[in-house]
């Protein structure tokens, strides 16, 4: 287990206050080891373990607990045996039928401090928006970053240098429990395509009430397959047309929203940077784990400067920027990306391998007349910085402390 310190520096100013701590993110992003850490931390701080109530709704043995006021009464009881401050730890909430009257009540009722986790963005909006308004604080637990797989897998193979990690990072990607399968292909790409399934079937098909599977998975396919390309609902639907399955605009904004909810994919808009505004139309997404996109449809060495645009993507997510895609005249930056009041540029190319390509990746930055760093980011690995824009190797700018 590793201490994801990024996380665990966040969280941190947050433990032991009145706040409920709500870890989301695709299911099996380490959302549960999250609590151990937190778990962990308390017992530093002079906590005795046996002040913990954990709860797993997915563990069959608490299914009858999945009843808000079961639960209710259940925790009341277990509560009041301990005596003193209780700290909640509750993984998967949203197994439990209206669970957001429940975490309010036990805010108001007891001496305790609750971290909850779910695979479902919809967890924060909606009815917990009118119970906890205010009163909670959101960490999104996203796969391992390079330096996260590079740690682990180090771990397993001690003699690896960077670049054969990052190959093997490429591959794979960065779902936690593939140090367990000593990351030996097969068996991972198997594990993956479970994942996949489970995430598709119990936090997108069901919990959307979608009927038409099969329509969604068309979807899914032509989203992962145009990774980091700007496209519009319209387009799908034209497509998905194209193949005989006749489905409106509307339909495939609702699917994909079902999708976004599930953490597979993240929506990233685009920002015109001369007249700052967002635009509304042909927006990129990228699969939250490269990893999970290989195992499933493959392609990820054919369409690796694609790969390359989403690991970076989710790097720049990892470390907190909001993120969008910049649009200057007829041309585009891949990557707008700003933290409080500081801010990043970055284009993401496999290989500059002619001068053309060194024109174009560069060139994207003409028009950006403010001050903030500008990078290339590529597999080369031969320093070509110009004209006071970065370039740098993809392993180097994953693994730098920060960016400036």
């Amino acid at each position: 287990m590793i201490k994801r310190e990024t996380y665990m520096r966040r969280i941190r100013p947050f433990i032991g206050n009145e706040l409920v701590k709500v870890l989301t993110g695709i299911r099996r992003s380490g959302k549960s080891v999250m609590l151990n850490l937190i778990q962990d931390e308390l017992v530093e701080r002079g906590v005795d373990r046996q002040q913990f109530i954990f709860l797993n709704f997915e563990n069959m043995s608490n299914a009858r607990l999945c009843d808000a006021a079961v639960l209710h009464d259940e925790i009341i009881r277990r509560s009041s045996e301990l005596g003193g401050k209780v700290y909640l730890f509750f993984d998967e909430i949203q197994e439990v039928a209206n669970w957001e009257k429940c975490i309010n009540s036990f805010r108001v009722e007891l001496n305790c401090d609750i971290y909850i986790t779910g695979s479902n963005a919809k967890l924060l909006s909606g009815e917990l928006a009118t119970y906890l308004a205010g009163r909670y604080v959101e960490f999104v637990i996203y796969p391992f970053s390079f330096e996260e797989f590079m740690e682990l897998y180090c771990t397993v193979y001690p003699n690896t240098d960077t670049r054969q990690c990052f190959q093997k990072y490429l591959t794979l990607g960065g779902m936690p429990y593939l140090s367990n399968l000593r990351y030996e292909e097969e068996p991972c790409r198997q594990y993956l395509r479970d994942l996949f399934n489970s995430v598709e079937l119990k936090d997108i098909v069901k919990r959307n009430n979608i009927r038409d599977v099969d329509m969604l998975e068309r979807i899914v396919s032509y989203i992962t397959a145009n990774i980091g390309t700007t496209f519009s609902s319209t387009a799908i639907s034209k497509y998905l047309k194209s193949e005989n399955r006749s489905v409106s605009a509307e339909t495939v904004l609702n699917y994909i929203k079902a999708c976004t909810d599930a953490f597979l994919f993240y929506q990233v808009k685009r920002q015109d940077i001369q007249g700052k505004k967002i635009l509304t139309v042909n927006e990129k997404y990228y699969v939250a784990d490269h990893g999970i996109r290989e195992a499933v449809f493959g392609g990820n060495r054919k369409d690796i400067n694609l790969v390359l645009e989403n690991i970076v993507y989710m790097e720049l997510l990892r470390r907190g920027y909001t993120v969008t895609v910049g649009k200057v005249s007829d041309q585009e930056i891949d990557f707008v990306a700003q933290i409080r009041d500081s801010k990043i540029y970055v284009q993401v190319a496999y290989l500059l391998a002619s001068e053309d390509t060194v024109r174009r990746e560069f060139g994207a930055f003409d028009r950006v007349r403010d001050n903030f760093p500008k990078y290339v980011v590529t597999l080369d690995e031969f320093d070509m910085s110009r004209d006071g824009i970065k370039h740098r190797n993809i392993r180097d700018f994953l693994l730098a402390e920060e960016w400036n």
